[in-house]
């Protein structure tokens, strides 16, 4: 299952790319925008992280096995990946031209609650973590797992970030979604 699992996952990561830069030509003007030393607090933590995981050779301890690398990890992995990229795309096409790599809002900003977003308030950190973690299982060492709590870690500060934004331009709505709705994993995290 080792090179199956390794294509499926390669695959995935390959078709996130694509697909995202194809669609940020389709976003929404912004109106306001996170500074630079703020968007550095998140994207060093993330970029790290995904650096972790893409360099497979990489010295002890980080290249020791931490997990069992066998054919149910790989298998379970490659799933975990393959519905990541789907919560993904499907979360990117529902909030459409309100997204933005950076933390910004969009002249015409829409809060949205339809689509993953009835589920999470985050979706497209959702499948991110779930093609991490898929991924992570499937590596099974140490640099597979540090990179996933890096990840998690990069997401939940720019995570807490939109969300001072979006409350200071949703006073009334944000805090009721909020309520309703779970950050990251629906009804619990």
């Amino acid at each position: 299952m080792s090179r199956a699992s390794d294509h499926i996952i390669i695959g995935c990561w390959i078709a996130f790319v694509i697909y995202w830069f194809i669609s940020a030509l389709k976003v929404k003007a912004v109106a306001e925008k996170q500074s630079l030393p703020s968007a550095l607090r998140h994207r060093l933590l993330v970029g790290f992280g995904w650096w972790l995981l893409a360099f497979p050779r990489l010295p002890p301890p980080l290249s020791s096995p931490l997990t069992p690398r066998n054919d149910l990890t790989q298998t379970i992995g490659s799933a975990l990946c393959v519905a990541g990229i789907l919560v993904t795309i499907w979360a990117r096409r529902t909030l459409a031209g309100n997204w933005s790599s950076d933390v910004t809002f969009k002249q015409g900003h829409e809060l949205m609650r339809n689509g993953p977003y009835r589920f999470v308030r985050h979706p497209i950190y959702s499948g991110l973590l779930l093609m991490v973690v898929g991924t992570a299982m499937n590596i099974g060492q140490v640099r597979g797992w540090l990179g996933l709590v890096l990840v998690l870690l990069g997401f939940w500060v720019k995570l807490r970030q939109e969300e001072t934004l979006l409350l200071r331009h949703f006073p009334e709505a944000y805090p009721a979604y909020r309520k309703e709705v779970k950050a990251l994993v629906p009804f619990i995290l």
